[in-house]
Protein backbone atom coordinates (compact mmCIF):
# COMPACT_ATOMS: atom_id res chain seq x y z
CA UNK A 1 0.00 0.00 0.00
CA UNK A 2 1.29 3.49 -0.88
CA UNK A 3 1.39 6.47 1.42
CA UNK A 4 -2.13 7.27 2.48
CA UNK A 5 -3.56 10.78 2.32
CA UNK A 6 -5.44 12.58 5.09
CA UNK A 7 -7.25 15.86 4.50
CA UNK A 8 -7.78 17.95 7.62
CA UNK A 9 -10.52 20.58 7.48
CA UNK A 10 -9.45 23.40 9.79
CA UNK A 11 -6.09 24.80 10.86
CA UNK A 12 -6.86 25.41 14.51
CA UNK A 13 -5.32 23.64 17.46
CA UNK A 14 -7.18 20.37 16.98
CA UNK A 15 -6.72 20.23 13.22
CA UNK A 16 -3.01 20.97 13.32
CA UNK A 17 -2.46 18.53 16.18
CA UNK A 18 -4.22 15.84 14.15
CA UNK A 19 -2.10 16.66 11.12
CA UNK A 20 1.12 16.41 13.15
CA UNK A 21 0.02 13.15 14.78
CA UNK A 22 -0.98 11.58 11.45
CA UNK A 23 2.21 12.75 9.76
CA UNK A 24 4.24 11.12 12.55
CA UNK A 25 2.31 7.92 11.78
CA UNK A 26 3.36 8.00 8.13
CA UNK A 27 0.38 9.74 6.54
CA UNK A 28 0.63 12.46 3.93
CA UNK A 29 -1.44 15.32 5.25
CA UNK A 30 -3.16 18.30 3.68
CA UNK A 31 -4.58 20.93 6.01
CA UNK A 32 -7.21 23.22 4.49
CA UNK A 33 -7.70 26.44 6.47
CA UNK A 34 -10.20 28.97 5.20
CA UNK A 35 -8.44 31.94 6.82
CA UNK A 36 -5.69 33.65 4.81
CA UNK A 37 -3.16 33.26 7.66
CA UNK A 38 -2.62 30.82 10.50
CA UNK A 39 -3.15 32.70 13.70
CA UNK A 40 -4.24 31.78 17.18
CA UNK A 41 -7.10 33.89 18.49
CA UNK A 42 -5.80 36.58 20.83
CA UNK A 43 -6.15 34.59 24.01
CA UNK A 44 -4.36 32.12 26.23
CA UNK A 45 -4.84 28.41 26.72
CA UNK A 46 -3.88 26.36 29.75
CA UNK A 47 -2.22 23.14 28.64
CA UNK A 48 -3.31 20.83 31.45
CA UNK A 49 -1.33 17.66 32.25
CA UNK A 50 -3.52 15.53 29.96
CA UNK A 51 -2.87 17.84 27.00
CA UNK A 52 0.86 18.05 27.73
CA UNK A 53 1.15 14.26 27.75
CA UNK A 54 -0.75 14.12 24.44
CA UNK A 55 1.56 16.70 22.86
CA UNK A 56 4.64 14.93 24.20
CA UNK A 57 3.46 11.70 22.53
CA UNK A 58 3.64 13.39 19.10
CA UNK A 59 7.05 14.96 19.63
CA UNK A 60 6.07 18.30 21.17
CA UNK A 61 7.55 17.77 24.60
CA UNK A 62 8.65 20.07 27.42
CA UNK A 63 11.43 21.75 25.42
CA UNK A 64 8.83 23.39 23.19
CA UNK A 65 7.20 25.23 26.07
CA UNK A 66 9.99 27.49 27.29
CA UNK A 67 9.20 29.41 30.45
CA UNK A 68 7.75 28.65 33.84
CA UNK A 69 4.85 26.39 34.62
CA UNK A 70 1.95 27.85 36.56
CA UNK A 71 3.34 28.71 39.99
CA UNK A 72 1.81 29.51 43.33
CA UNK A 73 -1.74 28.75 44.44
CA UNK A 74 -4.47 28.13 41.89
CA UNK A 75 -8.03 28.55 42.98
CA UNK A 76 -11.21 30.56 43.43
CA UNK A 77 -11.69 33.92 45.16
CA UNK A 78 -14.52 36.30 46.00
CA UNK A 79 -14.54 39.91 44.76
CA UNK A 80 -13.05 41.13 48.06
CA UNK A 81 -10.08 38.78 47.61
CA UNK A 82 -11.06 36.03 50.04
CA UNK A 83 -9.97 32.59 48.87
CA UNK A 84 -12.80 30.12 48.48
CA UNK A 85 -10.46 27.31 47.49
CA UNK A 86 -6.76 27.16 46.87
CA UNK A 87 -4.53 24.36 45.63
CA UNK A 88 -0.76 24.61 45.32
CA UNK A 89 0.49 24.04 41.78
CA UNK A 90 3.11 21.68 43.16
CA UNK A 91 0.48 19.47 44.73
CA UNK A 92 -1.46 19.35 41.48
CA UNK A 93 1.70 18.43 39.59
CA UNK A 94 2.64 15.63 41.98
CA UNK A 95 -0.84 14.15 41.68
CA UNK A 96 -1.57 14.58 37.99
CA UNK A 97 1.83 14.64 36.31
CA UNK A 98 3.51 17.47 34.39
CA UNK A 99 2.65 20.92 35.74
CA UNK A 100 0.21 22.87 33.59
CA UNK A 101 1.60 25.55 31.30
CA UNK A 102 -0.36 28.52 30.06
CA UNK A 103 0.61 29.66 26.56
CA UNK A 104 -0.71 32.06 23.99
CA UNK A 105 -2.85 30.25 21.45
CA UNK A 106 -0.78 31.80 18.69
CA UNK A 107 2.37 30.23 20.14
CA UNK A 108 0.72 26.81 20.20
CA UNK A 109 -0.50 27.22 16.61
CA UNK A 110 3.03 28.21 15.53
CA UNK A 111 4.59 25.19 17.25
CA UNK A 112 2.13 22.78 15.66
CA UNK A 113 2.51 24.30 12.19
CA UNK A 114 6.31 24.19 12.45
CA UNK A 115 6.12 20.44 13.10
CA UNK A 116 4.46 19.83 9.70
CA UNK A 117 6.23 19.33 6.35
CA UNK A 118 6.48 22.41 4.10
CA UNK A 119 3.42 22.82 1.94
CA UNK A 120 1.12 20.77 4.16
CA UNK A 121 -1.03 23.76 5.13
CA UNK A 122 -3.19 25.37 2.42
CA UNK A 123 -4.39 28.80 3.52
CA UNK A 124 -7.46 30.53 2.15
CA UNK A 125 -8.97 27.14 1.24
CA UNK A 126 -12.33 26.21 2.77
CA UNK A 127 -13.68 22.66 2.87
CA UNK A 128 -17.29 22.85 1.71
CA UNK A 129 -18.28 19.19 1.80
CA UNK A 130 -17.37 15.55 1.35
CA UNK A 131 -18.61 12.97 -1.13
CA UNK A 132 -18.06 9.26 -0.56
CA UNK A 133 -20.61 8.07 -3.11
CA UNK A 134 -18.17 7.79 -6.02
CA UNK A 135 -16.79 4.72 -7.75
CA UNK A 136 -13.99 4.14 -5.21
CA UNK A 137 -15.06 2.84 -1.82
CA UNK A 138 -11.54 3.18 -0.41
CA UNK A 139 -11.37 6.99 -0.72
CA UNK A 140 -13.53 10.06 -0.25
CA UNK A 141 -13.75 13.21 -2.38
CA UNK A 142 -13.27 16.43 -0.45
CA UNK A 143 -14.94 19.51 -1.95
CA UNK A 144 -12.94 22.68 -1.36
CA UNK A 145 -13.00 26.26 -2.57
CA UNK A 146 -9.83 25.49 -4.53
CA UNK A 147 -11.09 22.30 -6.16
CA UNK A 148 -11.61 18.67 -5.23
CA UNK A 149 -9.17 16.52 -3.28
CA UNK A 150 -9.19 12.76 -2.88
CA UNK A 151 -8.36 11.36 0.54
CA UNK A 152 -8.24 8.10 2.41
CA UNK A 153 -9.57 9.83 5.51
CA UNK A 154 -10.97 13.26 6.36
CA UNK A 155 -10.57 14.90 9.77
CA UNK A 156 -13.28 17.51 10.31
CA UNK A 157 -11.74 20.03 12.70
CA UNK A 158 -13.68 22.99 11.32
CA UNK A 159 -14.86 24.43 14.61
CA UNK A 160 -18.07 24.70 16.57
CA UNK A 161 -19.99 25.90 13.50
CA UNK A 162 -18.68 22.94 11.52
CA UNK A 163 -19.87 22.70 7.93
CA UNK A 164 -19.02 19.00 7.81
CA UNK A 165 -20.92 18.24 11.02
CA UNK A 166 -23.98 19.85 9.45
CA UNK A 167 -23.60 17.71 6.35
CA UNK A 168 -23.03 14.44 8.20
CA UNK A 169 -25.67 14.99 10.89
CA UNK A 170 -28.31 17.26 9.32
CA UNK A 171 -30.95 16.45 11.97
CA UNK A 172 -28.77 17.35 14.92
CA UNK A 173 -30.00 20.54 16.66
CA UNK A 174 -26.54 22.11 16.55
CA UNK A 175 -25.46 24.83 18.96
CA UNK A 176 -27.27 26.45 21.86
CA UNK A 177 -26.40 29.53 23.88
CA UNK A 178 -24.72 28.57 27.15
CA UNK A 179 -26.05 31.46 29.23
CA UNK A 180 -22.92 33.60 29.35
CA UNK A 181 -20.87 36.04 27.35
CA UNK A 182 -17.23 36.86 27.92
CA UNK A 183 -14.21 39.04 27.28
CA UNK A 184 -10.63 37.88 26.66
CA UNK A 185 -7.35 39.72 26.27
CA UNK A 186 -3.61 39.15 26.56
CA UNK A 187 -1.70 41.92 28.32
CA UNK A 188 1.96 42.73 27.72
CA UNK A 189 4.33 41.62 30.43
CA UNK A 190 5.46 44.93 31.87
CA UNK A 191 5.03 45.75 35.54
CA UNK A 192 4.77 43.22 38.37
CA UNK A 193 3.01 40.05 37.20
CA UNK A 194 0.31 38.31 39.23
CA UNK A 195 1.79 35.67 41.50
CA UNK A 196 -0.72 32.96 40.66
CA UNK A 197 -3.58 31.95 38.43
CA UNK A 198 -7.02 32.47 39.92
CA UNK A 199 -10.64 32.92 39.03
CA UNK A 200 -12.90 35.23 41.02
CA UNK A 201 -16.62 34.51 41.32
CA UNK A 202 -19.10 37.30 41.96
CA UNK A 203 -22.84 37.48 41.39
CA UNK A 204 -23.34 36.29 37.83
CA UNK A 205 -19.85 37.54 36.90
CA UNK A 206 -16.34 36.10 36.87
CA UNK A 207 -12.82 37.38 36.33
CA UNK A 208 -9.81 35.17 35.58
CA UNK A 209 -6.07 35.82 35.63
CA UNK A 210 -3.53 33.44 34.07
CA UNK A 211 0.21 34.25 33.74
CA UNK A 212 1.55 32.91 30.42
CA UNK A 213 4.92 31.21 30.03
CA UNK A 214 6.28 34.11 27.94
CA UNK A 215 5.63 36.72 30.65
CA UNK A 216 2.37 38.05 29.27
CA UNK A 217 -0.87 37.84 31.23
CA UNK A 218 -4.09 36.33 29.96
CA UNK A 219 -7.22 37.84 31.48
CA UNK A 220 -10.84 36.92 30.91
CA UNK A 221 -14.20 37.92 32.31
CA UNK A 222 -17.75 36.61 31.99
CA UNK A 223 -21.25 37.87 32.62
CA UNK A 224 -24.50 35.91 32.71
CA UNK A 225 -26.96 36.20 29.85
CA UNK A 226 -26.59 36.80 26.13
CA UNK A 227 -24.02 39.51 25.56
CA UNK A 228 -24.87 42.86 24.07
CA UNK A 229 -21.77 44.36 22.54
CA UNK A 230 -20.78 47.42 24.61
CA UNK A 231 -19.57 50.55 22.83
CA UNK A 232 -16.46 50.60 25.03
CA UNK A 233 -15.23 47.24 26.34
CA UNK A 234 -12.75 48.80 28.74
CA UNK A 235 -15.38 51.04 30.31
CA UNK A 236 -17.75 48.09 30.67
CA UNK A 237 -15.10 45.97 32.37
CA UNK A 238 -14.23 48.85 34.73
CA UNK A 239 -17.92 49.21 35.57
CA UNK A 240 -18.29 45.54 36.36
CA UNK A 241 -14.92 44.66 37.91
CA UNK A 242 -13.08 47.89 38.76
CA UNK A 243 -13.81 47.59 42.49
CA UNK A 244 -12.79 43.95 42.80
CA UNK A 245 -9.65 42.80 44.62
CA UNK A 246 -6.07 43.43 43.55
CA UNK A 247 -4.57 42.98 41.02
CA UNK A 248 -7.77 43.24 38.94
CA UNK A 249 -7.94 47.09 38.95
CA UNK A 250 -4.26 47.32 37.93
CA UNK A 251 -4.78 44.81 35.13
CA UNK A 252 -7.79 46.74 33.87
CA UNK A 253 -5.65 49.87 33.93
CA UNK A 254 -3.11 48.11 31.70
CA UNK A 255 -5.95 47.03 29.45
CA UNK A 256 -6.90 50.65 28.89
CA UNK A 257 -3.42 51.92 28.01
CA UNK A 258 -2.72 52.88 24.43
CA UNK A 259 1.08 52.81 24.59
CA UNK A 260 2.97 51.22 23.08
CA UNK A 261 0.06 49.40 21.41
CA UNK A 262 -3.61 49.07 22.32
CA UNK A 263 -4.63 45.67 23.66
CA UNK A 264 -7.24 43.86 21.60
CA UNK A 265 -10.25 42.82 23.65
CA UNK A 266 -12.30 39.91 22.32
CA UNK A 267 -15.98 39.73 23.20
CA UNK A 268 -18.14 36.71 22.44
CA UNK A 269 -21.11 34.67 23.57
CA UNK A 270 -20.61 31.12 24.83
CA UNK A 271 -22.14 28.26 22.87
CA UNK A 272 -22.13 24.50 23.21
CA UNK A 273 -23.68 21.57 21.38
CA UNK A 274 -27.33 21.28 22.35
CA UNK A 275 -26.91 17.52 22.72
CA UNK A 276 -24.11 15.03 22.09
CA UNK A 277 -23.68 13.76 18.57
CA UNK A 278 -24.66 10.11 18.09
CA UNK A 279 -21.07 9.37 17.06
CA UNK A 280 -17.89 11.18 16.02
CA UNK A 281 -17.48 9.54 12.63
CA UNK A 282 -19.27 8.70 9.44
CA UNK A 283 -17.59 6.38 6.97
CA UNK A 284 -14.14 7.85 6.33
CA UNK A 285 -14.79 11.17 8.10
CA UNK A 286 -13.89 11.81 11.74
CA UNK A 287 -15.13 14.84 13.68
CA UNK A 288 -12.68 16.35 16.14
CA UNK A 289 -12.59 19.10 18.78
CA UNK A 290 -15.38 21.68 18.71
CA UNK A 291 -16.82 20.11 15.58
CA UNK A 292 -17.45 16.94 17.59
CA UNK A 293 -18.13 18.19 21.11
CA UNK A 294 -18.21 21.98 21.44
CA UNK A 295 -18.28 22.67 25.18
CA UNK A 296 -18.28 25.62 27.54
CA UNK A 297 -14.88 26.89 28.73
CA UNK A 298 -15.57 26.38 32.44
CA UNK A 299 -13.05 23.54 32.86
CA UNK A 300 -10.49 24.87 30.41
CA UNK A 301 -10.67 21.56 28.56
CA UNK A 302 -11.99 22.44 25.09
CA UNK A 303 -8.58 22.72 23.45
CA UNK A 304 -7.11 19.97 25.63
CA UNK A 305 -9.82 17.53 24.51
CA UNK A 306 -9.20 18.45 20.87
CA UNK A 307 -5.52 17.56 21.34
CA UNK A 308 -6.51 14.26 22.95
CA UNK A 309 -8.84 13.57 20.00
CA UNK A 310 -5.99 14.18 17.57
CA UNK A 311 -3.62 11.77 19.27
CA UNK A 312 -6.24 9.03 19.59
CA UNK A 313 -7.48 9.18 16.00
CA UNK A 314 -3.91 9.11 14.64
CA UNK A 315 -3.05 6.14 16.86
CA UNK A 316 -6.05 4.19 15.61
CA UNK A 317 -5.26 5.03 11.97
CA UNK A 318 -1.68 3.75 12.16
CA UNK A 319 -0.21 0.70 10.44
CA UNK A 320 -2.55 0.33 7.48
CA UNK A 321 -5.62 0.18 9.71
CA UNK A 322 -9.00 -0.22 8.06
CA UNK A 323 -10.23 3.38 8.07
CA UNK A 324 -13.98 2.95 8.76
CA UNK A 325 -13.23 0.44 11.53
CA UNK A 326 -10.56 2.69 13.04
CA UNK A 327 -12.95 5.63 13.11
CA UNK A 328 -15.63 3.51 14.78
CA UNK A 329 -13.02 2.73 17.44
CA UNK A 330 -12.29 6.45 17.70
CA UNK A 331 -15.93 7.17 18.54
CA UNK A 332 -15.84 4.39 21.12
CA UNK A 333 -12.68 5.80 22.68
CA UNK A 334 -13.71 9.45 22.80
CA UNK A 335 -17.49 9.84 22.94
CA UNK A 336 -18.16 8.96 26.58
CA UNK A 337 -15.18 10.88 27.93
CA UNK A 338 -15.86 14.12 26.08
CA UNK A 339 -19.60 13.94 26.83
CA UNK A 340 -18.90 13.63 30.57
CA UNK A 341 -16.44 16.52 30.54
CA UNK A 342 -18.85 18.68 28.54
CA UNK A 343 -21.68 18.02 30.99
CA UNK A 344 -19.44 18.71 33.95
CA UNK A 345 -18.26 21.96 32.42
CA UNK A 346 -21.89 23.02 31.88
CA UNK A 347 -22.74 22.29 35.53
CA UNK A 348 -19.78 24.34 36.75
CA UNK A 349 -20.97 27.24 34.62
CA UNK A 350 -24.46 27.02 36.08
CA UNK A 351 -23.06 27.22 39.61
CA UNK A 352 -20.55 29.95 38.78
CA UNK A 353 -23.10 32.33 37.29
CA UNK A 354 -25.56 32.23 40.19
CA UNK A 355 -26.63 35.78 40.99
CA UNK A 356 -29.19 35.72 43.81
CA UNK A 357 -27.42 36.77 47.05
CA UNK A 358 -28.66 33.75 49.01
CA UNK A 359 -27.68 31.32 46.27
CA UNK A 360 -24.24 32.95 45.96
CA UNK A 361 -23.69 32.74 49.73
CA UNK A 362 -24.67 29.06 49.78
CA UNK A 363 -22.41 28.34 46.81
CA UNK A 364 -19.44 30.09 48.39
CA UNK A 365 -19.96 28.27 51.66
CA UNK A 366 -20.08 24.92 49.88
CA UNK A 367 -16.92 25.64 47.89
CA UNK A 368 -15.07 26.82 51.01
CA UNK A 369 -16.13 23.72 52.94
CA UNK A 370 -14.89 21.28 50.28
CA UNK A 371 -11.38 20.00 51.12
CA UNK A 372 -8.78 20.62 48.42
CA UNK A 373 -7.99 16.89 48.39
CA UNK A 374 -11.57 16.18 47.36
CA UNK A 375 -11.35 18.75 44.57
CA UNK A 376 -8.09 17.23 43.34
CA UNK A 377 -9.48 13.72 43.34
CA UNK A 378 -12.47 14.90 41.34
CA UNK A 379 -10.08 15.92 38.55
CA UNK A 380 -8.20 12.62 38.45
CA UNK A 381 -10.14 11.17 35.51
CA UNK A 382 -9.74 14.40 33.53
CA UNK A 383 -6.11 15.34 34.18
CA UNK A 384 -4.81 11.80 34.62
CA UNK A 385 -5.58 10.73 31.05
CA UNK A 386 -2.75 8.90 29.29
CA UNK A 387 -2.16 8.84 25.51
CA UNK A 388 -2.56 5.46 23.84
CA UNK A 389 0.52 3.34 23.29
CA UNK A 390 1.33 0.09 21.58
CA UNK A 391 -0.55 -1.29 18.58
CA UNK A 392 -4.01 0.01 17.82
CA UNK A 393 -6.81 -2.39 18.76
CA UNK A 394 -8.54 -4.42 16.08
CA UNK A 395 -12.25 -3.68 16.01
CA UNK A 396 -15.20 -4.33 13.76
CA UNK A 397 -16.68 -1.56 11.65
Amino acid sequence: MGVRHAVVAGGGIGGLAAAVALNRRGWRVTVCERAPVLTGIGAGIVLAPNALRALDSIGLGPDVWAGDALLGPVGLRTPDGTWLSRTGAGATSSRHGPPARAVHRGSLIDALAAALPPGAVHLGVAVTGVDDTGDRADTVVVRTSAGDLRADVVVAADGMRSVLRGQLFPRHPGLRHAGEAGWRAVLPGFGPPPRSAAETWGRGERFGIVPLVDGRIYVYATAAGPGTRPADHHAELIRRFGAWHDPIPALLDRLGRRNPDPVRVLHHDFYELASPLPRFHSGRVALLGDAAHAMTPNMGQGGCQAIEDAVVVAHLLADDADVPAALAAYTEARHRRTTRISRRSRRIGEVARLSHPLAVSARNLAVRATPSAVTSRALDTVLGWQPPSGPAPTVGA
